[in-house]
């Protein structure tokens, strides 16, 4: 039987600053939807952000949670204890716990909880400080998304990890940076060519996708994707960019139970008629043999 692709449920900032949000997505994607891990992101915004950029308004200002995007940005920040009490709610509900980091402060951060992999998105994958501060100072998986990425950088990216020694701790995940992504740009091809160019230089390949519906996702898993992450949301009507791009939990439910029973059926026949269809071949099937006996 094909391994089932581990599924990612990516809440993101959809938790809108709120634990109470935050730890029922987490029960939400355990026990209804079955998910295998959710994710989380971490962000030193005085570290990322330009002070012009942090003291700017919002660009969109009916998303924002405050009067700049310093602010916005803030107001969505856990802190590290805060994290902490989630990786423990996690544990308690038999969940994975992981998240992305974006800065070196939050790498060193999130790596002194020791979950059992730390993310890097698409934006940070060329922040060499913080992936050096991921392949020194942090032992567990690394996965790392890589949109908006050329093909010359994905080689500086896996050569990195292999200088480190670290590459086949890499999970590298197919990606294209929309929210949302149209169909005809999703580009799962994606998915093979990442397998031919890095099959045994890093621990597999993913596919992290921010487009509607699930079709894609079952796909990705035939195209021999081990991860799928998808961003998770209550509800894809709240305030905030990623909600619209999200799964709503009977969404995150099916996209779980799919990608396992598709994982089930990806295989040839054990035998070169199987039990079920014996029965079923004495009754319909014609046969020249038994039909010249008659």
């Amino acid at each position: 039987m094909v391994k089932a692709a581990k599924i990612v449920a990516e809440i993101g900032c959809n938790h809108k600053g709120e634990m109470s949000i935050a730890k029922e997505l987490i029960l939400t994607a355990a026990v209804y939807c079955k998910a295998d891990y959710v994710k989380f992101q971490k962000r030193n915004n005085r570290e990322l952000l330009p002070p012009e950029q942090y003291d700017a308004p919002h660009p969109n200002p009916a998303n924002s949670y405050g009067p700049t995007y310093g602010a916005h940005r803030e107001f969505l920040e856990f802190s590290t204890e805060q994290h902490r009490e989630l990786m423990a709610f996690c544990a308690d509900n038999n969940i994975g716990y992981s998240t992305s980091v974006w800065d070196v402060s939050s790498a060193r951060e999130m790596a002194s909880l020791e979950p059992e992999f730390l993310k890097v998105p698409s934006a940070s994958n060329l922040h060499w400080e913080m992936l050096s501060v991921l392949t020194d100072e942090y032992g567990g998986g690394i996965q790392l998304s890589l949109g908006m990425t050329t093909q010359a950088e994905e080689d500086q990216i896996v050569a990195f990890f292999e200088r480190k020694g670290r590459a086949k701790d890499l999970v590298l995940y197919a990606c294209t940076s929309g929210y949302p992504v149209a169909f005809g740009d999703i580009a799962l091809k994606e998915i093979t060519r990442l397998k031919g160019k890095f099959d045994g230089r890093v621990q597999s390949i993913g596919f992290s996708g921010h487009h509607l519906g699930i079709a894609a996702d079952i796909a990705a898993l035939a195209l021999g994707s081990e991860w799928i992450e998808r961003h998770f949301t209550l509800d894809r009507t709240w305030k905030g960019t990623d909600h619209a791009a999200s799964l709503e939990p009977d969404g995150l439910r099916r996209l779980c139970r799919d990608v396992r029973n598709v994982a089930e059926a990806l295989e040839f026949k054990r035998d070169e008629m199987l039990p079920v269809e014996i029965e079923t071949r004495r009754k319909l099937k014609w046969e020249q043999n038994r039909d010249a006996a008659a």
